[in-house]
């Protein structure tokens, strides 16, 4: 009994020996910088949009074969039950009737080997230049995917830190409002309190309690938001390693150098550009199928017949041939014209889509610098408000402590210190997403 009980003892002091160790392999630490990098490396949705690239350059290789040679062996074989029928045989220029004879072998064998090289083929031209247009538009969409792959990382990011000072925030207000509870209900058994006080200070605790199940809900879902982001599964427990920073010095680009970055490095905006390139190589192709296509061809070919399959006695003639071939469309019930015509339609809505595209980026590249300021003169404000609800709510608990102010006087103090930290966060927070959605704006995926 004595030896079994040891054994149950050593199974559970290995047990929670293990716990915390699985404990701490499931946690992650993780940095701004290591998360974009893991994003870039294991996000789904970037991990699907490069399997698009290689679908768009087997494209531009199977379009490539247009301009080789093609070569098929074929052969068959034919059982005749009745041999086949030859009519002119045997029959004079006076009779009515035409004679016929039946010639040849019972089975009837041959194989055949054809070679064909195209010479001329300005569709098949225009149509691998079309494609590559094509796989270069795909690696613009894996990149404008990145851009924004990379700034829903930074943003959950911020958004998890913003959720664990707000968090923080809050229990250091209801830890205050408990300790004034506590020195509520002190003085109420004194008799140098009104009960109203005490049931006012219980209220303040009780309605700050809801917000700390809110906000850690948030975090959990938010944690799972970026694990997802950067690649891992769901209930990975992410350990942020980064801080909120806010630089006072950070400087605030221009409007006019905002948008000229964009423009020029922006993927969506390449893709509308080379749209127009894509439209151009279509109507080129379209006009290309009203020229011939020139074909170099070629084939061997052995056959021979024979009865009751005696193929020792049989002979096999060969026939070979070399030539060129060519076909020139006359009529086509007037598709190409109309292809033609909807190229050009499809060019000038390409045109029209890039310049409204231009429009609306003005209007964001504005909306984002005005942001920017915005928050930053909000920051410095809440800041300095931030400070004198500390300085004033220290006053009024020593006034408190002292018999000198309310239990009023130190409620609304303290009120007014966690809003003012609150709305310092808030900024914080408006700030740092403005600052990502301007480099989304320009493009940019760096941290």
């Amino acid at each position: 009994m004595k030896n079994y009980i040891n054994i149950k003892t050593g199974l559970w002091l290995v047990i929670l020996a293990v716990i915390p160790t699985i404990a701490d392999a499931q946690s992650q630490p993780l940095s701004l910088k290591q998360a974009i990098e893991q994003a870039k490396s294991h996000n789904r949705d970037l991990r699907i949009d490069s399997l698009n690239i290689s679908k768009s350059r087997q494209q531009t290789e199977i379009t490539k074969g247009l301009l080789l040679p093609s070569i098929g062996l074929t052969g068959q074989f034919q059982r005749y039950f009745q041999r086949p029928v030859f009519f002119g045989l045997n029959s004079s220029s006076s009779s009515e009737g035409v004679g016929y004879g039946r010639i040849g072998g019972s089975e009837v064998t041959g194989a055949q080997v054809t070679l064909a090289q195209p010479l001329y083929n300005a569709g098949a031209k225009y149509e691998i230049q079309r494609r590559k247009l094509l796989e270069k538009q795909s690696r613009l969409s894996y990149q404008e995917r990145e851009v924004d792959v990379v700034a829903q990382v930074k943003q959950n990011y911020v958004q998890f830190l913003v959720l664990q000072e707000r968090l923080k925030l809050q229990k250091e207000s209801i830890s205050r409002n408990k300790k004034a509870l506590a020195d509520s209900r002190s003085l109420l058994a004194q008799g140098r309190a009104l009960r109203v006080d005490t049931l006012r200070a219980y209220t303040l605790v009780k309605n700050l309690e809801p917000d700390v199940l809110r906000l850690t809900y948030a975090l959990q879902i938010s944690q799972q938001q970026l694990s997802i982001l950067v690649g891992n599964d769901a209930e990975t427990e992410l350990v942020l390693s980064d801080s909120l920073q806010f630089n006072a010095t950070d400087s605030i680009p221009t409007e006019t150098g905002t948008l000229r970055s964009s423009l020029s490095h922006r993927p969506d905006f390449q893709i509308l550009t080379l749209n127009k390139e894509i439209n151009d190589k279509e109507i080129d192709l379209y006009k290309s199928a009203r020229l011939p296509v020139v074909s170099f061809v070629s084939q061997y070919q052995i056959q021979t017949q024979t009865n009751k399959f005696r193929y020792d006695q049989a002979g096999w003639p060969p026939v070979f041939y070399a030539g060129i071939q060519f076909s020139i469309p006359l009529f086509s019930g007037m598709q190409n014209v109309n292809k033609i015509a909807l190229g050009k339609i499809e060019r000038q809505q390409s045109d029209l889509i890039f310049n409204n595209a231009q429009e609306q980026l003005k209007t964001e590249v504005k909306q984002v610098i005005a942001s920017l300021y915005e928050a930053s003169e909000r920051i410095k404000t809440q800041a300095n408000v931030s400070e004198t609800a500390e300085l004033s709510y220290s006053i009024t608990k020593y006034r408190y402590e002292k018999g000198v102010a309310s239990r009023l006087e130190l409620t609304d103090a303290e009120l007014a210190l966690t809003t003012a930290k609150s709305n310092y966060l808030e900024a914080v927070f408006d700030y740092l997403s403005a600052k990502i959605e301007l480099d989304r704006t320009m493009g940019i995926v760096n941290d």
